[in-house]
């Protein structure tokens, strides 16, 4: 019976992360130009949380829509998880981890180096994330079921290249022969149902950086893998808005450190000629000017077609998953010192790690997107703040941190700048969870293929050498707090923007290796509780420090209301083109402060039968775009497009924008009033 055959209580939850879409830098490319200008896709927490009826252990896996999981969030996460649940949910068994779209909003960062270019700490957009993960793990933790977990493995082709492929040929050629590409093509998958076979959801691990959308793009959204998230959920989901129905699927992140999505590769956007050389560099504008391509004809289409590929191969997988995970949970977790580990490579040879610093190829980004971090000019001059934080950019570094990280050229001695708080976390959480026979591994920031590979091994071997052979351990990226990269000690060597952004020096990997090992000793050894916790990471009491502007009374062009449309919609449409109506808009910002869960726009179908009318889509759409551009005067407009799918229903359309406006009432108060707008109604034709 199904009752015999369930091993577990399996919860899944699903809630928006998206914050503000407005005038927040988005988080990733480190590109302060690169602010938000509004919404392509809502972003999500997806929660799974495995019980043990039994023991009553648990562990939750939250995969989250965002650039990663920065230490504030987790802080928080982790305080308000204690005050709802005691002691159920904690630092150990508790797993958060970000996609690593570059597409959504930053600011949710406590150490400085990230205020640089997200425009400091910006509470709003740290709020949205934090609440939104513990309501997707209120929802998991509410709908506990009896239920079953299957796992599955297979290769997907054409999604990925190795951005730094100079840097991989360094490892050693014994080792890379034992692999038949420079880039991870494996997909695991995780399928949840309930005791009667019911679909629950689905976690997929897979190296691949979200970064089909570049460093132009202005509108909020996941990304590939959040594609791929958006077509699972809507095929389980059937007849429901895109991020309503109870089926959840996230697609996490791995080791994706060196891996990118660009699968045409780098050329130069001047002269269209290949610039796949060691320096990523081009004749005529250097490595500014090299960029990769996708497979698609613009970003937005090469987001589709590699989400598209992660979804089919793990539909694919999902579909014929049958190996059972069964076995006890357990997790462990350790708090640690990473500027100051001493790693014993050989009975006789020990080295350590070494302060944070990033490299001079920090500064250059990558064939994914160029590096921005010319912050001696903009718009933190002649503010004293923000001139006393560059005054320390342009520090000296100390000769024992220049040593230790040879032979990286310092840029910025981020681990010797403490002003107003540290630059950069020295406390690093390194977390195991075990599901029966898989085993993930949080690390907190960007493993390369190599360095994942030699990882998930060692993981492996300490596994099998203390009795739990046969453990499917996965890689679980951006979780708990960014590190930024984890290179190999080969691959260090050549300080490309990687290497340059391994901030711990050069024995970084060999370190994290020796934690993990420990980690996996102690879950074989059943002696988790023995582990040393470590020591705390702080919470600086910084709690809102931006250069946001404020939110100020807004107003409208002369006999004009809010939601008033500017330019009207076409009567006729065909599929495959473009819908668009322009409003009279008020900030987005708005209604992210003022309601949890904004919905800025509908497509709606009028129906005969009922004469009314039908919602179809919702912001959260992929086929909808909403724009919000800002003019002066307290002046704004938004634009909604919706871009007509092919095999779209012949019939009578409109468009709505739901907003909220700032009005001044008295002199000293101010009120935020909703609002609305609808387009003409206009037909779409038969092609």
């Amino acid at each position: 019976t199904g009752a015999e055959k369930a091993k577990y209580l399996v919860g899944v939850g699903r809630a928006d992360c998206t914050g503000p879409v407005a005038q927040v830098p988005l988080m990733g490319y480190a590109n302060p130009e690169q602010v938000g200008e509004g919404l392509l896709s809502r972003l999500y927490s997806r929660a799974f949380i495995v019980a043990d009826p039994e023991t009553s252990k648990r562990v939750v896996f939250v995969s989250a829509d965002i650039g990663m999981v920065s230490q504030r969030v987790r802080l928080e996460v982790l305080q308000q998880l204690q005050s709802k649940y005691g002691e159920l949910y904690g630092q150990d068994n508790v797993i958060l981890s970000g996609t690593h779209t570059h597409s959504g909003p930053g600011g949710y960062f406590q150490y400085t180096l990230f205020w640089i270019t997200s425009k400091g700490l910006i509470r709003p957009a740290l709020s949205s994330i934090v609440n939104g993960i513990v309501k997707s793990i209120d929802i998991a933790h509410g709908n506990m079921k009896k239920g079953r977990l299957f796992i599955n493995r297979g290769i997907v082709e054409n999604s990925q290249i190795n951005r730094s492929p100079f840097s991989y040929l360094k490892n050693p050629e014994s080792e890379r022969n034992r692999y038949s590409s420079n880039t991870d093509k494996e997909m695991v998958v995780l399928k949840m149902e309930d005791e009667d076979g019911h679909e629950l959801g689905l976690i997929s691990w897979f190296a691949v950086h979200p970064v089909s959308m570049n460093n132009s793009n202005h509108l909020v959204n996941s990304d590939n893998v959040g594609y791929a998230s958006y077509l699972f959920e809507q095929e389980k989901n059937k007849g429901m808005l895109p991020g309503e129905g109870s089926f959840v699927a996230a697609f996490a992140s791995s080791n994706l450190g060196d891996v990118s999505p660009n699968t045409r590769g780098p050329f130069c956007a001047n002269t269209g000629e290949s610039c796949d050389n060691p320096q990523s560099s081009c004749p005529v504008g250097g490595a500014a000017m090299c960029m990769a391509k996708g497979p698609g004809n613009d970003m937005f289409e090469s987001t589709r077609i590699i989400g598209q590929n992660l979804y089919l191969k793990a539909k694919e997988l999902y579909r014929k998953a049958s190996q059972e995970v069964t076995g006890p949970l357990s997790s462990a977790h350790q708090w640690v010192n990473m500027s100051n580990v001493s790693v014993e490579l050989s009975a006789t040879h020990t080295v350590k790690t070494c302060k944070p610093a990033l490299g001079h190829s920090f500064a250059a980004g990558t064939i994914d997107g160029v590096g921005a971090f010319n912050f001696t000019q903009g718009s933190v001059e002649g503010d004293p703040f923000w001139d006393q934080i560059r005054d320390q950019l342009l520090g000296e570094p100390s000769n024992e941190t220049k040593a230790c990280h040879k032979p990286k050229p310092i840029l910025f001695s981020t681990g010797e700048m403490t002003w107003p708080h540290p630059w950069h976390p020295d406390i690093v959480d390194v977390q195991i969870a075990a599901i029966g026979s898989l085993a993930i591994l949080a690390v907190p920031g960007e493993f390369t293929t190599m360095s994942g590979r030699r990882l998930r091994e060692a993981v492996k071997s300490e596994f099998d050498s203390h009795g739990t052979p046969g453990m499917n351990v996965v890689i679980a990226g951006l979780c708990n707090v960014y590190t930024h990269y984890i290179t190999t000690y080969e691959e260090y060597q050549v300080q490309r923007y990687e290497a340059a952004s391994t901030i711990y020096g050069p024995h970084t990997l060999s370190a994290y290796i020796q934690l993990y090992r420990g980690l996996a000793k102690a879950i074989a050894l059943n002696a988790t509780q023995d582990l040393p916790r470590g020591p705390e990471p702080p919470l600086f009491n910084v709690t809102s420090l931006t250069l946001l502007p404020a939110l100020s009374v807004e107003s409208t062009p002369a006999n004009k209301n809010f939601g008033d449309v500017l330019e009207e919609v076409r009567q006729e449409y065909q599929e495959r083109e473009v819908a668009a109506v322009t409003f009279v808009g008020a900030n987005p910002r708005n209604s992210a402060e003022n309601v949890t869960e904004h919905n800025f726009l509908t497509v709606e179908r009028y129906s005969n039968i009922s004469s009314s009318w039908r919602v179809l889509l919702n912001d959260a759409s992929w086929d909808t775009r909403f724009y919000w551009s800002k003019g002066s005067g307290g002046r704004s407009n938004v634009t909604i497009e919706w871009h007509i799918a092919a095999g779209t229903e012949p019939g009578v359309y409109r468009l709505r924008y739901f907003g909220h406006y700032k009005k001044r009432v008295s002199l000293f108060r101010i009120i935020t009033v909703p609002f609305e707008g609808s387009s003409s109604a206009f037909r779409i034709t038969a092609p």
